[in-house]
């Protein structure tokens, strides 16, 4: 197995069992609670998204333009305290009534309030009320998309963090000010955008139900299709959630049906491939029958790449028109935006800050402190650390390793040689299946005893030299047998550096990373080893170096029944930044910084012996003070090499 054919045989797995049990449809409203927990999960929105009161939008309009038949506000709000949103409202001038009201989300255009002035000036031409929304990336005042795809910043996924969670907050707060004007219908809202704009009109919808209306343009596609034909690797972090229940993009749609949705794609796009569209709308479309709303959905294919067309725009205003003021107009009567160079706006009307930022500005740091992480708990005694490591375990097996096999497959571990000293075995070299598909390896050494001998299993390191490990074992005490363990992405199985990037962000919407991975190999591994000719299963320390320090502090808090934990050179947090190519020690698991980072679930085994080879991270006070305090039978040891440890 290579990791590309079996994160696309996830991703097609994954897809193939998307949508395969839906509810009765009077069991949907209470199914739908359990989905958008879920979704708010994903998105790191729940805490927002579960506030009583939200904090004051404090919207300050800078600037008014006057037009033949509509007006321009140039305005921005604040979605957080310190979160300023920026756009253009467009209002129709000479309509009667509240107006129904149409949040338009941007792509990634530079400039974007003057690229997709168009769209909000036909909807208010229309009748409509349009508030166009900068994203945080490509605003007035630039924020951060690209964490994972330019800079490296793969401790998002540790953190539970996305930009597309920020992006659907900051929509569903342009909602709260559309809602709140006097000239707009609050029953009466729709979103629209295109690109990351059509991906945010589903994360919006999907989100808040005051949407009546979503049409997205393409921003649609399967999850799948972005694996099998790398077409993430044109993406930005803002087109997916942090993926750890392991949806297809048509599950997003149980969340917006009945709803009306018009999803409108071009049939050559380059990154949202036409036939991935229409697997997702026949996902979509199958929701939609199950609730009796089919009627109320609808993909508009478009010639070309990825752009809007006349048929989408025009569909799009038929769409919104029908749906939001009940109005009956074929897409050929609402007529097109009209894009002559003498009738758009310029740079200066339509810029929000007159006077410079504000200083008190959060956008730029926004990823840093979108929602606050737990702190490290206080522990008084051995009882509160066992409810801690139980709940702990919990959390993290259902979210950071939920995609573990429910039911493991058959280890089929065996020894395929033996080495040995006349008729003695001195080691050897074995192999076990992980999980569907990767046969790993592992071999060990014994000491020269005839009584079974404890075992030191040490993982090996990505792209290290040969017999690095094994070299590294070798100021071990001789009474002790020496495994070394292969782990997915190392020895037989490692893949180039070249992929590390690819991988790392793919794995993401598999709902898994490659630690998680190797902490499941680093499991099975221990089984393995249960039959080894010489070895005394029940006495195993386990032992990581680099970014398998990580995925053997992980793999020994699951496991929980080892001697002792071996760690060097380990990183001080998963919070930790790896190089913009993806490459480094620094390791991601999915949202195990809201549940345990590396000082807490270090800590979490006491009284397992803990043995920092060389120097500790400072980060790991909270570790050795917790084990001081509840000291005996848990113990701290700190050596230099490992011929200065030999476990009591």
């Amino acid at each position: 197995m290579d990791i590309r054919t079996y994160l696309s045989e996830e991703a097609r797995r994954m897809q193939a069992e998307s949508l395969h049990a839906l509810p009765a449809p009077a069991d949907w409203p209470q199914a739908r609670e359990e989905w958008l927990a879920q979704y708010y999960e994903m998105m790191g929105v729940t805490s927002h998204m579960s506030l009583t009161e939200r904090p004051d939008l404090n919207v300050c309009v800078t600037k008014e333009t006057q037009r033949d038949g509509y007006r321009i506000l140039n305005l921005y709000y604040e979605s957080l305290p310190g979160l300023f949103v920026t756009g253009n409202l467009y209002l129709p001038i000479g309509v009667e009534g509240p107006v129904p009201g149409v949040l338009y989300v941007c792509g990634h255009a530079q400039k974007q309030k003057e690229h997709y002035q168009a769209h909000p000036r036909k909807l208010a031409q229309l009748g409509f009320a349009c508030l166009l929304v900068e994203t945080i990336q490509l605003g007035e005042i630039e924020g951060h998309h690209h964490g994972t795809c330019h800079r490296g910043w793969f401790n998002w996924f540790s953190q539970g963090y996305t930009p597309a969670g920020v992006e659907l907050w900051n929509g569903v707060r342009g909602l709260d000010l559309l809602a709140s004007l006097p000239e707009v219908d609050g029953d009466r809202l729709g979103v629209t955008g295109i690109s990351g704009g059509g991906a945010v009109s589903w994360w919006i919808a999907a989100a808040d139900e005051r949407v009546q209306v979503v049409a997205p343009v393409c921003g649609t596609a399967t999850f799948a299709s972005h694996i099998c034909e790398r077409t993430i690797d044109g993406h930005c972090d803002c087109m997916f959630f942090v993926n750890a229940y392991r949806w297809e993009l048509a599950d997003v749609a149980r969340l917006i049906a009945p709803r009306p949705m018009l999803i409108g794609s071009a049939n050559r796009d380059g990154i949202f491939h036409i036939r991935s569209i229409r697997e997702t709308f026949v996902g979509v479309k199958k929701v939609y029958d199950h609730l009796g709303a089919g009627h109320n959905v609808r993909l508009i294919e478009t010639p070309g790449g990825h752009s809007y067309h006349a048929n989408s725009r025009r569909g799009i205003f038929s769409w919104f028109l029908r749906h939001l003021a009940d109005k009956d107009v074929s897409p050929e009567a609402t007529g097109d935006i009209d894009d002559r160079p003498e009738v758009q706006e310029d740079a200066a009307t339509l810029r929000v800050y007159q006077n410079g930022v504000p200083t008190s500005e959060r956008v730029t740091t926004i990823h840093e402190d979108f929602f606050t992480l737990p702190e490290l708990p206080s522990i008084a005694n051995a009882d509160e650390l066992a409810a801690i490591r139980d709940k702990t375990r919990a959390g993290l097996a259902e979210i950071s390793f939920g995609h573990f096999p429910r039911v493991p497959g058959a280890l089929d571990a065996e020894v395929e040689y033996e080495t040995g000293r006349g008729d003695a075995v001195a080691g050897g070299r074995f192999a076990f299946t992980s999980e569907g598909g990767w046969r790993l390896h592992g071999s060990w050494t014994l000491p020269e005893s005839d009584a079974a001998a404890p075992a030191v299993v040490a993982l090996r390191l990505p792209h290290e030299p040969r017999r690095a490990t094994e070299d590294w074992l070798q100021g071990l005490d001789s009474s002790w047998a020496r495994v070394v363990a292969e782990p997915r992405g190392t020895g037989d199985n490692a893949w180039g550096t070249e992929l590390d990037w690819h991988v790392r962000r793919a794995a993401m919407l598999t709902g898994r990373t490659v630690a998680s991975m190797q902490v499941y190999d680093t499991l099975r591994a221990l089984d393995a080893i249960s039959d080894l000719p010489g070895v005394d299963s029940t006495r195993v320390v386990l032992a990581g170096r680099g970014q398998m320090a990580v995925v053997a502090l992980y793999a020994a808090l699951l496991h929980g029944n080892l001697e002792a934990l071996i760690l060097s050179d380990l990183p001080e947090s998963l919070a930790a930044h790896s190089s913009p190519d993806g490459t480094g020690i620094a390791s991601e698991i999915l949202f195990a910084l809201q549940h345990a980072d590396l000082p807490q679930a270090a800590g979490l085994l006491w009284p397992m012996e803990l043995v920092f080879l060389g120097p500790r991270p400072g980060t790991f006070g909270w570790t050795e003070d917790l084990y001081n305090r509840l000291g005996s039978p848990g113990a701290i040891r700190h050596v230099m090499n490992l011929g200065q440890w030999q476990a009591t």
